[in-house]
């Protein structure tokens, strides 16, 4: 895991609820049990900071850092994906996009890797296409220089033009099998925090679990259901992250408080045991 990918994910889903700053002796310790070296977050911290999606400040307990209105737009924008509150039902529109450049190489992998983002699939080199219009595509694309045409294309939801312009645009296949993997490798990570793991644990186990979850934004566009092959496995998948997430949320907050000290002085550190109402499975084995 890198140190930059694991900042957005504890901005995004722990220090944005606390007001989207933290100092960074605290990003430190919050980091420490991923394995990620103080080194290695001060250069992305410094790194985040020259791309515009950090800004130092003074706190009370140090210098710290809090997140740009750029950096909030985004990982608003990657919460209610990951946490799938922005779903909605489809009307036929699908958003395409010829663009002219960048000719550069590595440019085109920065632009494609943002429409992606944003839910884009790509027809050929110069045109994308998505089933929803990205939020600010016509900013995106004057920031990166790229001059564009933007058109809508109305099909019926399920005919077969549109389900064949969504097989162009995407693998479903290689989405669907990735779903699986993604299931079989999370599985023994989160089931094994039971009621005698620590609260350090449970925090670990489920920022890895968002981590891997979150790979899925570059992914999956998050197709409407009529779009979508019989029994999708990212649905199963969902459910299974849902389920989990919600499970060891309790526990991780716990964690991310003392970290921050926001905890009271009994408040669970490093070793403390989670309850077991905290972090007992509810329901059927996903």
């Amino acid at each position: 895991m890198q140190a930059r990918s694991a900042l957005f994910d504890l901005y995004g889903d722990y220090l944005r609820p606390r007001g989207g700053r933290a100092p960074v002796a605290a990003l430190v310790r919050l980091l420490t049990p991923l394995g990620i070296a103080a080194p290695a977050v001060r250069t992305a911290v410094s790194r985040m900071v020259r791309q515009g999606w950090l800004h130092p400040l003074r706190l009370s307990s140090g210098p710290g850092y809090s997140i740009t209105p750029k950096a909030a737009r985004r990982l608003d924008e990657a919460a209610s994906r990951i946490y799938r509150t922005g779903r909605s039902g489809w009307d036929g529109r699908f958003d395409l996009l010829v663009l002219d450049g960048p000719t550069n190489r590595r440019d085109r992998q920065r632009l494609g890797a943002n429409l992606s983002f944003h839910g884009y699939g790509m027809l050929d080199e110069r045109t994308w296409v998505a089933t929803r219009p990205g939020e600010d595509i016509d900013g995106l694309l004057g920031e990166a220089g790229v001059r564009f045409e933007r058109f809508t294309s109305i099909h019926a939801a399920g005919t077969p033009g549109a389900v064949g312009v969504v097989r162009r645009a995407w693998d479903l296949t290689e989405i669907g099998e990735a779903y699986q993997r993604f299931v079989a490798e999370q599985r023994p990570l989160v089931t094994a925090v039971t009621a005698r793991s620590s609260d350090e644990d449970a925090y670990a186990a489920r920022f890895r679990l968002v981590h891997a979850w979150r790979t899925f934004l570059f992914r999956d566009p998050q197709l409407p259901p009529a779009l979508l092959p019989d029994r999708w496995p990212g649905t199963s998948a969902a459910t299974f992250f849902d389920r989990h997430a919600s499970r060891l949320r309790p526990a991780a907050d716990r964690f991310v408080d003392h970290c921050l000290g926001n905890a009271p002085s009994a408040a669970v550190g490093r070793g403390r045991k989670a309850s077991a109402r905290t972090i007992r499975p509810k329901g059927p084995r996903q």
